[in-house]
């Protein structure tokens, strides 16, 4: 057998040999590459252009994909971070195509440009830049927050930034503060592992609804154990909504288990909401260890004494459904559309709810944490100046800290603050050095004034609030200016709106404007009211914030060196109880 396969072998080598010294093989020869006429092509898979990393940790990495392609040959790369360069290459397998994969291990919060700039042999250059950020580690707003879902074009929890599993085909929609939310479908609901409650004794949820009863019912927030007949109760929780009225209303309803037994938080006819009026409706419940409690809007619809709660064996969160868990009374997917939800390890009290619920209602709101950015758009504002931050001294975090010359700036096509009633509500730490300044600013531009640009003070439309010295500078009176298009009203408090400057105490601060007054409120009391004819926007395309520049300068109402925290804008007007509410926020 041996000696075949040798005659085989030497048999395959004299055709070999004999064919190429008969020509039958080419021999090889170089190809001229021609000419070297195209720039490289860059393309970066990732991150793409406007990408933001979110990660809870303060420094981070990024995994960089791109790819670059010559006509002739690439000669380098250079990759660059903020104009920094991070690696290079100049060395490719193939000499026209190369495809690379970095991990970059230095992301801090912020902006970021990634570049990569490609030369070929003949020196000509491209460079591809992608402006990408990481956001900052999310901190829970609230004491006992251990879930919180914003559903902003992802299902991610934000405390663990994990993603709940979406069974079926849920959507997004419009959301209620300007970004997305979850839209229900047929056969769709999320499930998130209940291990965030693990150990708790207390259970309080907080969500919005905007409610379709193409489902004529449905489970919203179910936490229940598995059961062959899939209607086990009497373990963790389920709140749900049934038809009622003959279909007129939806009826919500909150069923609790102790571990032995369930009980029932129906609020009957108090409990009833008209569906499919496209309006957002504020659900709530909390269940302590002696009670549980079911709110609509804010209100409490069922209260009632409860032994305390038993989440033995249950597993996993529903979100949207009863399923998979409790399928027993067909309470399965909901069509309706959810925002903002959160869930605490701690019973939430009426006021809690009240202040979580209207601070969600805000259409503008800035924490000054270490950025000078709206939170609600991610939008970065304009700054002027050098304004800074004083670091954990705010009245929540961090907060603003005014400087000469420095301010803060908006475009209102930016920031969507504007409607027929408006509101705000903030904090100040006063400095009456300059004894004058503006605060919160919204006018139009004052072409018509004889020194243009430098003094504007048009103040016919939009609204101007500031501080003058008083009391032969003793204290500090705060004013409101509003327009109603074709004149201005003054809603000046007189020495109910004075302060003093020297106290180092914040102070609260809120006005409300609606269709028919304006009122200026000081520490939760007030201290001006006013007959108006309703807000007028002509004009108004620019928000300043601690300055009244450039809008509002002609009489000296230039930056602030207060400090400010907690600014938030609403197109609503506040009541005094609601005023009250943000004042003595003890979420």
């Amino acid at each position: 057998m041996k000696t075949y396969i040798k005659l085989f072998t030497l048999a395959c080598a004299f055709l070999l040999l004999n064919a190429c010294n008969q020509d039958y093989i080419d021999s090889i020869s170089k190809v001229d590459p021609g000419t070297d006429e195209s720039d490289p092509v860059v393309t970066v898979n990732f991150p793409p252009e406007g990408y933001e990393l979110q990660t809870n940790d303060a420094v981070a990495s990024i995994k960089i994909d791109f790819k670059v392609v010559d006509d002739i040959e690439i000669s380098s790369i250079s990759v660059m971070m903020d104009g920094s360069e991070i690696v290079s290459y100049n060395e490719f397998k193939d000499y026209r195509v190369a495809m690379k994969k970095y991990t970059y291990d230095n992301v801090t919060t912020g902006q970021h440009v990634l570049s990569i700039t490609a030369t070929d042999i003949d020196g000509k250059s491209t460079t591809k830049d992608v402006n990408f950020a990481k956001a900052p580690p999310y901190v829970p707003l609230y004491e006992g927050e251990v879930f919180y879902m914003p559903f902003n074009n992802e299902f991610r929890e934000m405390n663990s930034l994990s993603l709940a599993t979406a069974v079926g085909s849920p959507g997004f929609t419009d959301g209620i503060q300007g970004g997305t939310a979850y839209a229900g479908a047929a056969d769709a609901y999320l499930t998130f592992p209940s291990s965030i409650l693990q150990g708790a004794t207390a259970i309080s949820a907080s969500f919005w609804i905007k409610i379709d009863d193409a489902m004529d019912r449905a489970g919203i927030l179910v936490l229940a154990p598995p059961a062959d007949n899939n209607n086990d109760r009497s373990k963790g929780f389920r709140f749900f909504r049934e038809a009622s009225n003959g279909g007129a209303t939806q009826r919500y309803k909150l069923n609790v288990g102790t571990g032995s037994s369930d009980s029932w938080f129906d609020g009957g006819a108090e409990a009833d909401v008209t569906p499919n009026t496209g309006e957002w409706v504020h659900m709530a419940f909390s269940i302590s260890e002696t009670e549980a409690s079911v709110y609509i809007n804010g209100e409490v619809v069922k209260q009632g004494a409860f032994d305390g709660i038993d989440i033995t064996d249950c597993d996993q969160i529903s979100i949207m459904s009863g399923a998979p868990n409790w399928t027993g009374w067909d309470h399965l997917s909901d069509g309706s559309a959810m925002d903002e939800l959160r869930i605490f390890n701690k019973a939430l009290s009426q006021d809690e709810i009240r202040t979580l619920m209207l601070k969600e209602q805000a259409s503008f709101y800035m924490d000054f944490n270490g950025d000078f950015k709206e939170s609600l758009t991610g939008t970065a504002a304009t700054v002027q100046g050098s304004p800074t931050f004083v670091y954990g001294a705010g009245v929540v975090g961090d907060a603003y800290m005014g400087a000469a010359n420095s301010y803060l700036t908006f475009s209102t096509a930016d920031v969507d603050v504007q409607a027929d009633e408006f509101s705000t509500s903030f904090w100040l730490n006063i400095n009456n050095v300059p004894d004058r300044a503006g605060i919160l600013t919204m006018g139009p531009e004052d072409t018509e004034n004889a020194e243009y640009p430098t003094k504007q003070n048009n103040r016919k439309s939009g609204f101007r609030f500031f501080r003058e010295a008083s009391n032969a500078g003793a204290t500090q009176r705060f004013k409101l200016n509003v327009g109603n298009g074709t004149a201005d009203t003054w809603i000046d408090g007189g020495e109910a709106a004075d302060v003093d400057p020297t106290t180092g105490n914040w102070v609260h601060f809120a006005f409300a404007v609606s269709s028919d007054k304006a009122t200026v409120y000081i520490d939760g009391a007030e201290v001006k009211q006013g007959d108006f004819d309703g807000i007028d926007w002509t004009g108004c395309d620019l928000l300043s914030i601690m300055s009244g520049a450039p809008r509002f300068s002609a009489w000296g109402h230039l930056s602030d060196e207060s400090r400010m925290d907690e600014l938030y804008l609403f197109k609503k007007a506040l009541t005094a109880e609601e005023v009250t509410l943000l004042m003595n926020d003890g979420m």
